[in-house]
């Protein structure tokens, strides 16, 4: 407590190493760009039309709209955006998406705060710290296969780190904010029901964003609480844990940046369709595959993968109907994998009938790696197979700054037009420039009537 307490009072006064800023940067731009383009999915337009109704003070804006509400009214609206669909970041070992409830209550409280780009952007790092150690703590895997929900449980301790920090609550005030969270954490991961995306977008953003903003707002108003949730009788560990491990929420603090292991979708789709789109994606360039060549396609990702994306009504998770796209557009865009009308085009129907999806041990076993394996077999005969191990955006191949720089350009434009997402991604970029982040508010909201 005394060690993770101290890290998060001081943390916006200690600057980032080089890569870790870049890094930084990447995740607040990809988090803020699926904000924007979730603001036009039904998940971001229930949050947003909400938004509406609940007035309060004028403290930050919400994305994709004209909405300028209270701190944790803009937090829960922007965490639902940011999970509107698939296209926010993960991190696999803490089995979480941090971006889409940290980014969002950083933002709304850095909007609350005035603050400068540079502490924004050293609360989301914080956060990303906070979120991906306190699952990792409860032994994150297990801790799912409980039935909790890790997306819900780890970004609400990241965004009251991130708030809290922009808050500037001392070390005594960020204990009390810790038992503030740890008594609004929660979730199950019944979420995985949610065909309408709707309430996961809340679990995974909206209140895990909510409560980390209202729990530094009350503590900055003066409540008060318990100084040692994660020690002493009846703690946090005591409730939760099975064979816990609370070091690691200390573990290379402030020398190992957890934003550093965290994953960028190059796809934006579910996760486990990352690795067989890649998969796909390097078999068409290397040997030209065509739709009316296939003879048969399987696909190989783990068992849960395979479970939470066979043949789903949704497109944007529905594994046999993307690689259908893949290898009929050769790429998938955003537009494409929210085509709605495209899962029922005679040529994508024809197509995904010839595609197999098997879960696979192997690739089980080597969770929480998301790799994945195609096979296609050629009607001449021919046949080839590709496995990925290492998924485009994860850190042992991540994608370069250009190449966020032009899906966050691509998500933005729709909504926001070609000259605002263009100033939109120069702002990030040049963040340290900024010394109040409201003034980022102007290329965020939905053009004029």
């Amino acid at each position: 407590m005394q060690r993770l307490s101290a890290y998060i009072a001081r943390a916006l006064r200690k600057p980032l190493p080089q890569p870790v800023a870049e890094k930084t940067k990447h995740h607040l731009l990809d988090t803020i760009a699926a904000m924007v383009s979730g603001s036009r999915l039904p998940p971001g337009k229930k949050a947003i039309s909400f938004a509406r109704t609940l007035g309060g003070a004028k403290e930050a804006g919400v994305a994709g709209s004209r909405i300028v509400t209270a701190a944790a009214n803009a937090a829960l609206a922007n965490g639902m955006l940011a999970h509107a669909d698939e296209t926010d970041d993960s991190h696999a070992r803490s089995q979480t998406h941090p971006g889409c409830g940290v980014v969002a209550a950083a933002l709304a409280m850095a909007e609350r705060e005035r603050s400068s780009g540079t502490a924004l952007l050293r609360a989301v790092a914080l956060g990303y710290d906070v979120c991906c150690r306190l699952t990792q703590s409860l032994n994150a895997v297990e801790f799912r296969a409980a039935g909790h929900s890790t997306h819900s449980f780890g970004p609400t301790f990241g965004a009251a780190a991130a708030a809290g920090a922009l808050a500037g609550l001392r070390e005594q005030g960020v204990r009390h904010l810790l038992s503030y969270a740890a008594q609004q954490a929660s979730g199950i991961s019944c979420w995985m029901r949610d065909e309408g995306h709707v309430e996961k977008a809340f679990d995974f953003g909206g209140m895990p964003a909510r409560n980390g903003v209202a729990a530094a707002t009350m503590v900055a108003h003066g409540f008060t609480g318990v100084d040692d949730v994660f020690s002493g009788e009846r703690n946090f560990f005591a409730v939760y844990g099975r064979a816990p491990d609370p070091g690691e929420l200390v573990r290379g603090l402030g020398e190992d940046y957890e934003i550093m292991n965290a994953d960028i979708k190059r796809w934006p789709v579910g996760s486990p369709i990352q690795a067989p789109l890649d998969s796909l994606l390097e078999l068409i360039r290397a040997h030209r595959v065509r739709a009316e060549d296939i003879e048969r396609l399987v696909v190989r990702v783990a068992h849960l993968g395979a479970n939470t994306t066979d043949n789903r009504d949704m497109p944007d998770i529905c594994m046999q109907h993307l690689c259908a796209v893949m290898v009929l557009d050769g790429t998938v865009s955003f537009r494409s994998s929210h085509d709605g009308k495209r899962m029922r085009d005679r040529k994508v129907l024809e197509l995904r009938r010839r595609i197999q999806l098997r879960g696979d041990e192997e690739l089980t076993q080597a969770m929480p790696r998301r790799e994945g394996i195609v096979e296609i077999g050629l009607k001449d005969g021919r046949e080839f197979r590709h496995h990925t191990r290492s998924v485009r955006g994860t850190p042992g191949n991540p994608m370069t700054r250009a190449e966020v720089d032009a899906k966050s350009y691509d998500l933005a434009r729709p909504v926001v037009g070609s000259a605002r997402a263009r100033k939109l991604c120069d702002a990030i970029w040049s963040l340290e420039g900024i010394r109040d982040v409201r003034t980022l508010r102007p290329l965020l909201r939905a053009p004029s009537p």
